[in-house]
């Protein structure tokens, strides 16, 4: 491992809820919630102060509304946020040649590679440098962590978060990780940790003291080998810039093998639903739905099936896996099953959140109805306006789509550069109100939509304080 913290992990900070909140001056300071707003719809991603009342990423839509009944709720918008993630990744690729992608909102930076850091001081200035440019740039804010390898890098953006930073100076690295939870280190899921604790086993001090050869009778071989290691923080893995990735796929090991036939279609759509919130976070779609399962007698099957088209859909991927499971016996008892996708291709421009084929019914209304929804079923040639698209009024000029229902659209008017703008609502098909193009975050010299200060980003600052972490005043402390 390292000697000098020049490993970056770059968290942006709720970056989809962000975007609205920066593109839309109504919802700054309040809880927004980013998501498919069918009745299969999950929550992808929200605002902090929508976490206040519970809300978090991968909840069921409906739930979330129980919980902030109050909140915004917005169809995302994945075209803006792709652009401005291009944009951020610009920004890393200044500081190094290897950049590791992991998301439309997170990455990896070897900083040594790039000649930017050396030290824990040099680290540090980039990484304060990085998060002022950002800043700039798009207006957002977003998290770093320093450290010598990738897992504590990652690790300590988390414990920056939001909009901070933090710096683990070498030779620090187990005394920190000690007194955390295991679920902290990477692999870790709910059934590991389960696992764990029944054994005693809690916090990240206590898989060390274990010692590796009660890791390996616990897990298994391979896992017990690399959590050990990573108990100890050893990670010697290195950044690895644009890797092309072939499948995506989740599954889970039961500690006792699972009987119930329904209970295994459950945990099936259960897997479907992570697998495809990990395509989502990639920004892929894929052809090819494959189903794997690991009987009680230890023999493996896979299932797969190929669609016509990729698909990022929840639903399409988890009717899928329900009709493979169908060719499975799992009589007997199944101890693994995993959902995957494969034959990516990039993500286009087609919601996440659409119903499976046959379900493309309205949205429903974002505001309190007056009368029953069957009052109101849309046409086959009636436009449709997703809550938090753009529009754009002859006479009202640009504004964004507040809720739709009952052959009624309610648009507020404004743009990230002005002042909260009014409410005002048309029949769906007005023939004055048209679908429009994201406006960007950040305003020209002029107050107008544009780029950037043609300045560019912000010189390093010739000094900083010498604490460890920081850089994000009050906030750098905060947590999630």
């Amino acid at each position: 491992m390292r000697t000098a913290p020049t490993i970056l992990h770059l968290d942006m900070d709720a970056f989809f809820a962000s975007v609205e909140q920066a593109s839309k001056p109504s919802l700054r300071g309040k809880a927004v919630v980013v998501g498919g707003l069918g009745p299969r719809g999950v929550v992808a991603t929200c605002s902090y102060e929508a976490r206040v009342f519970g809300v978090h990423s991968a909840m069921p839509m409906g739930q979330a509304r129980r919980l902030a009944p109050h909140a915004a709720y917005l169809v995302p918008r994945f075209e803006l946020y792709r652009s401005i993630s291009e944009q951020v990744m610009r920004l890393l690729r200044e500081l190094s040649p290897l950049v590791e992608p992991l998301s439309l909102d997170e990455a990896f930076v070897d900083l040594e590679a790039g000649g930017t850091a050396w030290d824990a001081e040099s680290a540090r200035l980039a990484g304060v440098k990085l998060r002022t440019d950002i800043r700039t740039v798009t207006g957002l804010t977003g998290s770093v962590g320093l450290a010598a390898s990738k897992m504590l890098a990652k690790i300590a953006s988390e414990e920056a978060k939001p909009d901070g930073l933090v710096l683990i100076p070498p030779g620090t690295e187990r005394a920190m990780l000690e007194p955390m939870t295991v679920r902290t280190l990477p692999g870790v899921g709910p059934a590991t940790g389960d696992h764990l604790r029944r054994a005693g086993i809690t916090t990240v001090g206590e898989i060390a003291e274990a010692g590796e050869d009660e890791l390996v009778r616990l897990l298994g071989k391979a896992h017990g080998h690399a959590l050990y290691a990573m108990a100890l923080a050893r990670d010697e893995r290195p950044v690895v810039a644009e890797r092309e990735t072939k499948s995506v796929s989740v599954e889970d090991t039961y500690d006792v093998d699972i009987h119930d036939r329904v209970r295994v279609g459950v945990e099936v759509g259960r897997l479907a639903d992570r697998c495809v919130r990990r395509l989502r976070a990639s920004g892929l779609s894929g052809r090819t739905i494959v189903l794997k399962v690991r009987r009680y007698d230890f023999s493996t099957l896979t299932r797969s099936e190929t669609l016509r088209g990729p698909t990022d859909d929840p639903a399409v991927v988890r009717e899928a896996a329900a009709r493979l499971l169908d060719s499975v016996d799992t009589t007997g008892g199944v101890r693994l099953l995993g959902v995957g996708v494969s034959g990516l291709a990039d993500y286009t421009q087609e919601d996440l959140f659409a119903q499976a084929a046959g379900d493309r019914a309205e949205e429903p209304a974002e505001e309190p109805q007056t009368g029953p929804a069957e009052e109101h079923r849309p046409s086959p040639t009636e436009r449709r306006w997703p809550a938090g698209h753009d529009v754009r009024h002859t006479d009202l000029g640009h504004g964004w789509v507040q809720g739709s229902g009952l052959g009624r659209v309610t648009v507020r008017f404004e743009t990230p550069y002005s002042e909260v703008g009014r409410v005002r609502t048309f029949p769906v098909d007005d023939p004055e109100l048209t679908p429009a193009d994201p406006l960007p975050l950040v305003a020209d010299a002029e107050g107008g939509a544009g780029q950037p200060s043609a300045s560019g980003p912000l010189p390093l600052p010739a000094s900083l304080p010498k604490s460890w972490s920081g850089g994000g005043g009050p906030a750098a402390t905060s947590k999630p």
